[in-house]
């Protein structure tokens, strides 16, 4: 009688649907889910997709993803990603050491130096204060950014974190923090969207945010 209802019939949980398939298939699907912004479904398609591709070129990412964890490493000064410590930016002697950038991410950094506005030094913290996460200052290399501020001759610190709740609390502890050194300490402009990404925004956006940077703390 089970029909009597006459409702639509209800797609079984995820972990039975993924059992259904060869251990390879799911353990590639449960892998993809981890990803940032991958549902089950788009893992699902994803491996499919993989499954058609030719075998080299499937030999080929997964050497490339093998080879992103053993070749790549933080720099040891600003932290940003590279296969070589210090990375090419610290180690690059036309650099400005007068003026820092600080930034949440490596793709950030990424993102500012595609404008080609800004040829000083940078700093990554490699996220951004989230009390809700349990992400605190020990958390992020403020301490690192600190000892590197200590040389003398530094005369700005520009905060580029991301214009959204985390970042500008970030801003807003770091200018606190970096007051008391006596250099000065700039926000980038608001020309970015509240609540979105430096790597999203285009090159034109991001030039008029430095160039528009404002005083903070």
């Amino acid at each position: 009688m089970g029909g009597a209802g006459g409702g639509a019939a209800v797609a079984p949980p995820q972990s039975l649907t993924i059992a259904y398939y060869p251990a390879p298939v799911a353990r590639l699907i449960e892998a993809l889910q981890r990803l940032p912004g991958i549902g089950p479904k788009t893992a699902q398609r994803l491996t499919f997709f993989l499954l058609k591709r030719p075998a080299d070129e499937v030999k080929m990412l997964a050497e490339s993803l093998t080879q992103l964890k053993e070749l790549i490493v933080h720099c040891g000064i600003c932290f940003n990603v590279t296969e070589e410590d210090p990375c090419r930016i610290c180690s690059d002697p036309r650099r400005d050491p007068r003026i820092f950038c600080v930034v949440e991410e490596p793709n950030d950094l990424l993102a500012i130096e595609r404008t080609g506005e800004f040829r000083g030094r940078y700093h990554v913290l490699l996220g951004a204060l989230s009390p809700l996460d349990g992400i605190g200052p020990e958390d992020l290399r403020v301490r690192e950014l600190l000892f590197r501020l200590e040389t003398p001759g530094v005369e700005e610190v520009i905060l580029a974190t991301n214009p959204s709740v985390e970042g500008e609390a970030t801003a807003i502890y770091l200018a606190k923090l970096l007051k008391p050194l006596g250099m000065r300490i700039t926000r980038i402009a608001r020309g970015l969207p509240v609540g979105g990404d430096l790597e999203y925004a285009d090159e034109v956006t991001l030039s008029k945010a430095l160039e528009g940077r404002r005083e903070v703390g």
